[in-house]
């Protein structure tokens, strides 16, 4: 069977079954980070692989931003596991048509968010090549037991932090598949910078971790319904959106006009999804302060099995975008 029909998950699937598993493994492949138990401490270890052309386009990102996303979406996984991040190697392949102040401009968007997350750079590898490679390992530890995505379980709430969509539109808005006018000039800008500058929540996924409140926990990079649907596998559980309370921001409403696929399959939020029981809703309302981010619920955990989106009238709708695939979606 070619990678194409197999798809990207259906192909992780097949590496993890074979992949041999040494002592002190609590959590291997295919969770958001690898759970690795060393003298009696929770490390947890994570990789996303950044390709140029594939993941980002500098006709259209900054050296900058796509630094600091680098280094992002990284911090993410960690959040979606309750974690600390502690250090970070990088690797990079870059063409020789590119300036050293090219590179000192994309250092200096990673280390500015190094040193806001308490993140220490300790090394890595260099190369050329063709285009420009990006391969990040971040480690980070927990303070207890790390959220994993298996833990759900029927008439469990689902939660997320943040709003939905925005960077989905920003990415839509730069390839100009959406054109902004003099009113939506704020809005525009707004979706962009959500695309190039997303926010890794680690103090809420701490938090939340820490609290024992969060049965399964997830970062939303892939788009809700399809990294729901990991939460779904992993725990064996199906799953009901309630469309009307997707939290859509202020720009989002006015760039989608009502439309709410990017919301829902867009991808790159790098929020938190996550699942607790009912009898948790006081101690979650009681602990919303101190997230520092909106906390939305917008669904159950069902019997069964996949994801179903409710439209207002409490239908079922197909989405219209489903999330990305490396081999499925190629960009």
């Amino acid at each position: 069977m070619k990678v194409g029909s197999l798809g990207e998950f259906g192909l992780i699937e097949r590496i993890r079954k074979s992949a041999p598993q040494g002592r002190g493994v609590r959590a291997g492949i295919g969770d958001d980070a690898a759970w690795l138990e060393c003298r009696g401490e929770a490390l947890l270890i994570t990789t996303d692989l950044l390709i140029e052309g594939i993941h980002f386009n500098l006709r259209w990102t900054s050296f900058y931003a796509l630094g600091y996303k680098t280094l992002a979406v990284n911090l993410s996984d960690i959040a979606a596991m309750g974690g600390v991040p502690q250090y970070l190697t990088l690797s990079l392949a870059v063409p020789g048509k590119y300036r050293a102040e090219d590179i000192e401009n994309f250092y200096r968007g990673l280390n500015g968010l190094a040193r806001q997350s308490g993140v220490s750079v300790v090394g890595g590898d260099t190369s050329a090549a063709d285009r420009l490679f990006l391969s990040p390992a971040l480690v980070g530890h927990c303070d207890g037991r790390p959220v994993l995505r298996r833990g759900s379980r029927p008439g469990d709430d689902l939660y997320v932090t943040g709003t939905l969509g925005d960077s989905a539109l920003g990415l839509a808005l730069l390839r100009k598949k959406i054109r902004k006018t003099r009113a939506s000039a704020a809005a525009a800008a707004h979706a962009i910078r959500r695309h190039h500058f997303p926010t890794a929540r680690l103090a809420a996924g701490a938090l939340l971790g820490r609290s024992g409140l969060a049965k399964a926990m997830i970062d939303l990079s892939d788009g809700l319904v399809q990294d729901l649907g990991h939460i779904c596998k992993a725990s064996g559980v199906g799953a009901e959106i309630d469309e009307a309370a997707l939290p859509l921001s202020r720009a989002y409403r006015l760039l989608a006009a009502g439309d709410t696929a990017a919301a829902l399959g867009g991808g790159e939020d790098y929020e938190l999804l996550f699942a607790a029981r009912p009898r948790d809703r006081d101690r979650i309302e009681k602990l919303r302060p101190r997230l520092g981010v909106r906390l939305t619920r917008i669904g159950r955990c069902v019997r069964g099995s996949g994801v179903i989106v409710l439209d207002r009238s409490g239908r079922p709708r197909q989405p219209s975008l489903r999330g990305f695939d490396h081999f499925k979606n190629p960009a």
